[in-house]
């Protein structure tokens, strides 16, 4: 199994706006404010460019964990300023025009092409004759999106690497493991509840939302499982879901205590929380009720067991740090 769209953006593009049609309706009327960032020299004549398309503690393990092993100058680029409290100067990016202080990049490493700031670098790359590279940032499904022709992937695991390339022959990979397990495999588990907290996953495209609110009310209810919502999980429609199930008794966990250290067992349908849980040896699972035959591989290939087994072991942790191994990938390239 690998990718739905392994070659073709704009049809992914296309399946991506199938998901959202409210979304897609309501932006048809609004006009879209011009594409904005920040970019921060951090040394003259960079080298490398890094690529933030979103400030997420994913993206930054992935990206930006990277920079304090990296010898090369280098730049990046943001939607905003960086949390560091670095100073950039503000941006409106324009595929067709390569910022002067970039001129001298020969790699730009992003989370990818699909979103705007990646798609404007990575035309910036070929413009300038850089590597693009694309570093995963999490777990894998069949609706990810494509990468760039002719391009580099820093994955997770060669089993990853395989599946987002699906028989591609013009994008190199290498696996680096992820720096987000690392850091949760750094920590203990301390469980002091034995009720299952339920990540929740509302926000997801891959499953209808109807479907995933169906299992997961069943469940928690069920179960007895607290519901811990995604962040993503702030439009109106998940408002009313999250309304529906608390007059219906479910407990909400209020996301006061981060994920890394959640003190109770850790269930989901295919979050990367479920592999962080056991990464630090908390008890975690997968749970669904009619699952799809991509989410049986998916289970599968990340090792992830089904509610009622045995806890899912802990993912294998890399002899070299991740975020050491993606900054030696990109030195070889620079």
């Amino acid at each position: 199994m690998g990718l739905n769209h392994p070659r073709d953006l704009d049809a992914w593009h296309a399946w991506q706006r199938s998901r959202s049609p409210l979304r897609v309706l309501v932006d048809r009327f609004r006009s879209q404010p011009p594409l904005r960032g920040t970019l921060t020299i951090r040394t003259p004549e960079p080298r490398v460019l890094v690529v933030l398309d979103w400030l997420a503690p994913t993206s930054l393990m992935a990206l930006f964990e990277m920079t304090a092993h990296l010898s090369a100058p280098y730049a990046v680029l943001s939607p905003t300023p960086l949390p560091n409290g670095w100073p950039g100067s503000p941006l409106s990016p324009d595929d067709a025009v390569v910022p002067e202080e970039l001129a001298s990049v020969t790699v730009v490493v992003a989370a990818g092409r699909y979103l705007p700031l990646g798609a404007v670098a990575h035309a910036w790359s070929r413009r300038v004759g850089a590597h693009f590279v694309a570093v995963q940032h999490g777990l894998l499904t069949p609706h990810a999106p494509p990468l760039a022709p002719d391009s580099h992937l820093l994955a997770w695991s060669d089993a990853d690497a395989d599946f987002w390339r699906s028989g591609r022959s013009d994008v190199q990979t290498h696996a680096v493991g992820s720096q987000l397990l690392w850091e949760a495999s750094r920590g203990q588990a301390v469980v002091t509840d034995d009720r299952p907290t339920f990540l929740g996953q509302l926000h997801s495209a891959e499953m209808g939302r109807r479907e995933m609110a169906r299992f997961t009310g069943a469940f928690c209810r069920t179960e007895g499982a607290r519901y811990r919502p995604h962040p993503g999980e702030r439009d109106r429609l998940s408002r009313l879901q999250h309304g529906r199930w608390r007059r219906q008794g479910i407990e909400f966990d209020a996301g006061s205590v981060p994920l890394r250290r959640l003190p109770t067992p850790v269930v989901s349908v295919f979050s990367t929380g479920i592999l962080e849980a056991a990464a630090r040896g908390a008890p975690a699972w997968a749970a669904y009720d009619r699952p799809p035959a991509w989410l049986e591989e998916f289970w599968e290939r990340y090792a992830m067991s089904r509610y009622g087994a045995a806890p899912t072991a802990a993912p294998a942790t890399p002899e070299r740090e991740p975020a050491v191994a993606v900054a030696a990938a990109i030195e070889a390239l620079a």
